[in-house]
């Protein structure tokens, strides 16, 4: 059932432990506006000016991407190595 714009499961919203659909999360504007004056120093004109696309090409270009988890094998052979 779609209720209020909710997907809402007949259990009452449950869905076998599961929390009812409540779409997307909000913009973080305050984690955006912090970055964009703070870290980048844009001056607010040229912030607000800024597409999306722009905004995430700056973030990038400044803030490295998360690293990827390591695999069983590369710390199996990490602890080979180095058995101390």
């Amino acid at each position: 059932h779609l209720r209020a714009g909710r997907c809402v499961a007949d259990d009452g919203g449950r869905r076998r432990g599961r929390r009812p659909f409540r779409g997307p999360a909000p913009f973080p504007w305050d984690a955006a506006l912090g970055f964009g004056l703070g870290v980048l120093r844009l001056a607010p004109d040229a912030f607000w000016a800024m597409t999306p696309c722009e905004l995430a090409a700056a973030i990038r270009a400044v803030a490295p991407p998360p690293a990827t988890a390591m695999t069983r094998r590369r710390l199996a052979d990490l602890m080979a190595g180095h058995p101390d």
